[in-house]
């Protein structure tokens, strides 16, 4: 029987929460080991397990894997979510590195001081609305298609669906300018294994509260 993937980060979202996305989507199980102290982060170093000293790391096919886009290029490759062709992976690189940065935008805002919050969170939206959910939802009305790319499930879907819930949960009615894109949420939503991922009690993590974010300023001591 094949080992599980290893998903080695701290307990909470990050830069691995895309991860945990493409695996779910893809119906593959994974176990987790939460990073929770400086000494366990000293040690990964120490025992040469993080290439440049950083995680999401992860352990599949008998290899260990750093760097976050490398990960999931591995992964959308392996589990047939990375389009037919050159042609189609380019466009899935080109829409998963949209959505990348507007995901990073949020990601950071937890690590903001209290009173830059609010003008951080306001200034995501609003680029958000002006510039990402317009150019997504101009491609769905320009092909007429249910997924962005080749009409098949890709990553850059799977993405695409985790950027729209982040900043749901920043704006909850954010969506109501882009019918398409609403659409587009509802049903790559129903897909079985993403549903499943969506319940209560997956491996999803919850947005970042000042817990983790003591935590991870504390283990990489920022």
């Amino acid at each position: 029987m094949t080992a599980k993937p290893k998903l080695c980060y701290f307990r909470g979202r990050g830069r691995m929460e895309s991860i945990r996305w493409l695996l779910a989507a893809a119906g593959v199980e994974f176990e987790e080991e939460f990073i929770e102290t400086r000494e366990q982060y000293e040690k990964l170093q120490k025992d040469g397990r993080l290439l440049f000293g950083q995680v999401p790391l992860v352990e599949i096919d008998g290899m260990t894997l750093t760097q976050t886009r490398a990960i999931l290029s591995y992964l959308a490759a392996k589990y047939n979510l990375y389009g037919k062709d050159l042609k189609e992976t380019v466009r899935i690189d080109m829409y998963t590195d949209g959505t990348q940065d507007l995901m990073t935008m949020i990601m950071m805002a937890a690590f903001k001081p209290p009173e830059e919050k609010e003008e951080n969170i306001a200034l995501i939206v609003m680029k958000a609305k002006t510039r990402y959910f317009p150019a997504f939802e101009k491609i769905l009305k320009e092909h007429g298609e249910d997924f962005l790319v080749g009409n098949k499930l890709s990553w850059a879907d799977i993405q695409l669906l985790e950027a729209v819930l982040m900043v749901e949960e920043l704006k909850a009615s954010v969506l109501s300018d882009f019918p398409l894109l609403k659409a587009f949420k509802t049903r790559i939503s129903n897909i079985p294994t993403i549903k499943k991922f969506l319940q209560p009690g997956s491996q999803r993590k919850p947005p970042p509260d000042s817990h983790y974010v003591k935590v991870v300023r504390n283990i990489l001591q920022f």
